[in-house]
């Protein structure tokens, strides 16, 4: 974190997030890359609740579920997006 972010207290990301015309928000973290479905009608992020998360994230994410809702609700927050955690989201 540079020295503004020390200054102003701004929080190290885990995840970056990049929209993608086709319905899908690609997640970047410390371990690689994941998709997630990103609804366009009403904009939706769909996220697995956290149980089945570790069943179906990659590895490296497994453990993450909490950094990364939390990240992605402020996400969601920011960019006038509905955040929906669904049992049958997918993962890719």
């Amino acid at each position: 974190m540079g020295w503004l972010g020390k200054l102003f207290g701004a929080k190290r990301l885990t995840f970056k997030f990049s929209p993608r015309w086709k319905e899908m928000m690609v997640v970047s973290g410390p371990g690689g890359h994941f998709t997630l479905d990103f609804w366009m009608g009403i904009p939706t992020i769909s996220l697995p609740p956290e149980e089945r998360w570790r069943e179906v994230a990659p590895g490296w994410a497994a453990e993450l579920w909490p950094e990364l809702k939390a990240e992605l609700e402020d996400w969601c927050r920011d960019n006038n997006t509905k955040l929906e955690i669904d049992p049958k989201a997918a993962v890719y």
